[in-house]
């Protein structure tokens, strides 16, 4: 890992303490509802931000963490957006999910405490590094932290993923309007424009996980956006009637 971690518990830049302005995390971080649902204590969420490193920055294509290395702790992205994927005996990459700011990576290594995929930059990273063991202790002692570990690890054993369930399921314009909407409710949720994605990963990446052709992507994109469902400009995407991408994408579990 090229990054270094920088300070545990950084100063505010505009020279405050934690407890002159509530310890509130990023408003985008997972971790934020803790703040906003009001379930701890200045001094508890004190101990929370104490346990951040922020760590990056990481260009496009280094590795966060690579599929066996020890599972330390958890990452919350700040900046940038990444993939995890795994490379099977024959080297060729799966692309298993893409993760926005404020999504947390690295959850589904706490058993066997070795990380089972890769987490790759796909552009410009930074995050926030939760140590495990400590968080868990944290947890121990403070019931919102530890239902909201609850929460985010039910969330990733209950979702269904789409990719993989057989590509013939569900049409090439379905799977790709799911993720489409997919895209747009994640984004919405951490104060981003739901109808403006910056799509940092490929085209290629894309078709990867959703288990069809690169070619096929392309040929969906500009359907799309000959039926003025979308607007496309290089890496920015303008979703322009959700409404009729939610309906073709209706039948299609939410990836």
């Amino acid at each position: 890992m090229s990054a270094r971690p920088k300070s545990i518990c950084p100063p505010d830049p505009s020279g405050r303490s934690a407890d002159d302005h509530g310890t509130q995390f990023c408003h985008r971080c997972t971790f934020s509802s803790i703040c906003i649902a009001g379930g701890c204590h200045k001094s508890e969420l004190a101990e929370l931000q104490c346990l951040v490193e922020h760590v990056g920055q990481f260009r496009a294509g280094e590795h966060v963490f690579r599929a066996g290395d020890t599972f330390r702790a958890i990452f919350a992205v700040r900046r940038g957006t990444v993939k995890t994927c795994v490379v099977d005996k024959g080297g060729r990459e799966q692309v298993l999910g893409f993760y926005l700011p404020g999504e947390v990576i690295g959850l589904d290594a706490i058993y066997p405490e070795r990380f089972p995929c890769n987490a790759v930059a796909l552009d410009t990273a930074s995050f926030c590094r939760f140590s495990f063991p400590a968080i868990s202790d944290l947890a121990a002692r403070v019931p919102a932290v530890q239902q909201h570990l609850f929460r985010m690890l039910s969330k990733g054993l209950g979702t269904a993923s789409l990719p993989a369930r057989d590509p013939r399921d569900h049409s090439a314009d379905q799977r790709v309007a799911a993720f489409l909407m997919d895209l747009s409710d994640r984004y919405a949720e951490r104060g981003f424009s739901a109808t403006r994605l910056h799509l940092s990963m490929s085209r290629g990446d894309i078709a990867n996980y959703l288990r069809v052709a690169a070619e096929t992507i392309s040929r969906v994109l500009s359907r799309f956006r000959s039926q003025e469902l979308i607007r496309i400009d290089g890496r920015g995407l303008e979703l322009l009637d959700l409404a009729r991408l939610g309906v073709i994408g209706s039948r299609c579990d939410r990836l």
